[in-house]
């Protein structure tokens, strides 16, 4: 019994700081809930009028299916090169790597907004650094005063690199921590025995250390279905909002409709649950194999 006393202090906080809001959100979506009732009008309770609305409006599902298509590639790409970057600094020398890690503390640390104001500046198509090295060293002159803001494409290509450059750090140093727990003595053991450098990564590194992998991929996927200030701030600077709308931007333009921005989080939330199972189901199947 005494275990379970020590976690009601965590388990109060956890449910005034995030239970109470989740079921203000879920009562509201099931509400005609405005501007009105804020000022004190009654709230009419309308069912599951707010989701019919939502999930039979195909533009939602455009902006759900884009939202879970631009998780998945930056998740994938955050992953990919956090991995290569963590056996990157296994081998290099104690310089390279100090060098390396100061590097991608100042990418993680810096805030948003700074990084934000950096990357729009290196993007910006009159006195950009990109188009100019486009236009003149490599003399791609159209693309000299390209907007890379106004094609969703493009916008998407710009989010997705600021999204990986500020979360690449995280998987790195966390893969990283994990593969300097891995014995040195089975490396030794598996070179003596004959495998190359890349059969003793893939084949015993990346193994003993799949359980770091499966908890930093999954909340790489959560948090970048929730991605929302590197995709507000990009709108900001001159990019069609229709077009480029994530589900976390897409809530926020439906905020002075508080019952459909909160029956859109749930849905968010629904999605982001199933994701969650669908990713913890497979990881404890590939740990009974």
């Amino acid at each position: 019994m005494g275990p379970y006393l020590l976690l009601v202090p965590a388990l109060a906080a956890i449910a005034v700081g995030l239970g109470y809001p989740l079921v203000r959100q879920f009562v509201i979506s099931f509400q005609e809930y405005g501007l009105a009732q804020q000022f004190g009008r009654p709230a009419e309770w309308v069912g599951l009028d707010n989701y019919v609305a939502l999930l039979t409006d195909s533009y939602v599902w455009a902006v759900i299916a884009r939202s879970i298509a631009f998780c998945l590639v930056n998740a994938g790409l955050t992953m990919a090169i956090g991995i290569a970057l963590a056996v990157l600094m296994t081998k290099v020398g104690r310089a390279a790597r100090v060098t390396l890690q100061v590097g991608m503390l100042l990418a993680w640390g810096t805030p948003v907004l700074a990084t934000m104001t950096v990357w729009q500046w290196l993007f910006d198509s009159q006195y950009g650094v990109v188009n100019w090295l486009l236009a003149e060293p490599l003399g791609m002159e159209s693309m000299r005063y390209h907007s890379w803001l106004i094609e969703p494409l493009s916008f998407y290509g710009v989010a997705t690199v600021i999204v990986v450059w500020m979360s690449v750090p995280f998987v790195a140093f966390t893969v990283y921590a994990g593969l300097l727990q891995v014995p040195e003595e089975c490396m030794e053991a598996a070179q003596l025995d004959g495998a190359n450098a890349w059969q003793r990564l893939w084949s015993l590194a990346i193994p003993m250390v799949k359980p770091v992998l499966f908890v930093v991929a999954l909340l790489q996927v959560i948090w970048d279905l929730r991605v929302f200030t590197q995709i507000h701030v990009l709108q900001r600077a001159g990019a069609p909002t229709r077009e480029t709308h994530l589900l976390g931007t897409y809530i926020y333009s439906l905020a002075k409709e508080f019952s459909m921005a909160g029956a859109m989080a749930t849905i968010m939330l629904v999605i982001t649950l199933a994701l969650t199972v669908f990713y913890i189901r497979r990881m404890l199947r590939e740990e009974q194999l």
